[in-house]
């Protein structure tokens, strides 16, 4: 039998998953996609836990922080979470094609609980409420072409800086989320609860971040994965024989969040009857136009700005972003984003926004959006697996966000630093990051410094006229409470 010139020549055939999410057009291949879907879902399943601890209160009563008792317990809030993290995640996946995950917000959960929350007469539907009113204007934004507009008009050097801002953060977070480093001994932070590593937990971290980094430079594929399941691991069994407790509950050397014991059944049947617990008006009847527009102004900003260091972010850690340092298909990564945050509003779980973690599953090999449906459908089935996702521990996950930090760290060369024009705003949008625990206090930093530079060396014209715009809105996000006080709201 012969085999014809045109034949041999033939390219092999790709299957239709490939074509569709483009996958090996991007350097990648769907073993990779879901590896890193998975590291995606570890390094971010914390948030089944914690939305609902700052949403229903650390005593996991269910009584609403302001004061009433209207609001829902941790296990719906848990499920709830989960579902919409899931469903949101498969569209960026699906529509947008991105490696980028979603779920509820912290930070603008924090809002929701501490300040909405707390308002007098407002109930958990009216909280609510604004979230979705939020996340609609957003929409707007996005649909109108705003949103991408004001995103396209950053100067490449401070989409990087951003970038390289949020792997110091990040890297923060997961050494906090460790109790690696903590606050405490009369300095904001310091090695450990008492200034030295003590306790079981630092040692799952600790073995956990060493085997990672020295599975990552021997180049051993799955390097991330490994490490969290083999922390987790041994997480487990130092549970079973020490029998250690948690932080909330006394323990100063004891896990940061859950502990990893599987207490009953694996699987659980989840309660959704939050879906659709929203007052889109309500509280404007309660408490005003003007209070409400300055809420929804503060959970914008941060909306707004999160992402879109988010996008850079993965994009530089995916090498996905073009010659201007923007994203393929910003428009649907934001579309999608702008629906979650208004999805969180009326599922009654908070705005959804996406995650920063999810640098840690491109990290891994993921550079579609396939792996953002793997992720998606882990959450889906964590609705119902909840004990199993309680399992890991969040010193078992913490060690990616260190590793990926550095990863992230490396683009810092792109900065050209023998320029101040824009060498002292990405400095200060790098500093401020992980120093105020907020990537839109950075980025706010940042776009404000580039235009005072501008202006002091009376280049103006250098200055784009949506930078005007983003820094105008920054100076009303930093004074919010001295306008609500004068305005007395």
């Amino acid at each position: 039998m012969t085999t014809t010139t045109d034949e041999r020549e033939a390219p092999p055939r790709s299957s239709g998953i490939d074509r569709f999410f483009k996958i090996t057009e991007r350097g990648s291949t769907i073993g990779a996609e879901i590896r890193g879907g998975l590291v995606t879902f570890f390094a971010m399943s914390y948030i089944i836990i914690l939305n609902p601890i700052i949403l229903s209160g650390a005593d996991g009563t269910g009584r609403f922080l302001g004061g009433g008792t209207d609001g829902p317990n941790m296990a719906m809030i848990a499920a709830t979470t989960a579902l919409v993290a899931g469903i949101m995640t498969i569209a960026m996946g699906v529509f947008a094609n991105y490696p980028m995950a979603l779920a509820a917000g912290l930070g603008l959960n924090a809002v929701v609980a501490f300040t909405i929350a707390t308002i007098p007469d407002v109930t958990w539907a009216d909280a609510m409420g604004i979230v979705v009113i939020e996340g609609l204007i957003i929409l707007v934004l996005v649909l109108t072409g705003f949103r991408e507009a004001v995103f396209r008009a950053v100067p490449v050097e401070l989409k990087t800086a951003i970038s390289v801002g949020i792997g110091l953060f990040i890297a923060l977070v997961g050494l906090v989320n460790a109790g690696f480093v903590a606050s405490g001994g009369g300095t904001p932070l310091q090695l450990g609860a008492t200034g030295s590593l003590a306790g079981w937990p630092i040692l799952v971290f600790v073995v956990g971040l060493v085997l990672m980094i020295v599975l990552w430079v021997r180049k051993v594929r799955g390097a991330i994965l490994i490490s969290i399941l083999a922390a987790t691991v041994l997480a487990v069994v130092i549970q079973a024989i020490a029998g250690v407790g948690t932080k909330g509950a006394g323990a100063a050397n004891g896990w940061s969040l859950n502990a990893p014991a599987l207490d009953g059944s694996p699987v659980s049947v989840p309660d959704f009857g939050l879906l659709g617990q929203f007052s889109l008006l309500g509280s404007i009847e309660k408490v005003g136009v003007v209070t409400v527009v300055l809420l929804v102004f503060s959970l914008l900003l941060a909306d707004f700005f999160d992402t879109m260091g988010t996008m850079v972010a993965v994009g530089s850690e995916g090498k996905l972003l073009d010659e201007t340092g923007n994203p393929p298909r910003s428009r649907a990564i934001l579309v999608v984003d702008s629906i979650a945050a208004a999805a969180g509003g009326a599922a009654s779980v908070s705005s959804n926004t996406s995650y920063v973690e999810s640098t840690t599953g491109v990290g891994e090999g993921a550079r579609t959006g396939l792996s953002a449906v793997v992720t998606g459908i882990a959450f889906l089935l964590a609705t119902f697996l909840s004990p199993l996702v309680a399992l890991v521990p969040s010193e078992a996950a913490a060690p990616a966000l260190v590793l990926v930090g550095f990863l992230m760290m490396t683009q810092i060369t792109g900065i050209k630093w023998n320029n101040v024009e824009v060498a002292i705003p990405a400095f200060l949008t790098i500093a401020l990051m992980p120093f105020t625990y907020s990537i839109t206090a950075g980025i706010g930093a940042g776009f404000l410094a580039f235009v005072v530079i501008k202006l002091a060396l009376g280049k103006v014209k250098a200055i784009h006229p949506l930078m005007w715009v983003a820094a105008a809105a920054f100076v009303i996000y930093f004074t919010l409470d001295p306008i609500s006080d004068a305005l007395g709201v």
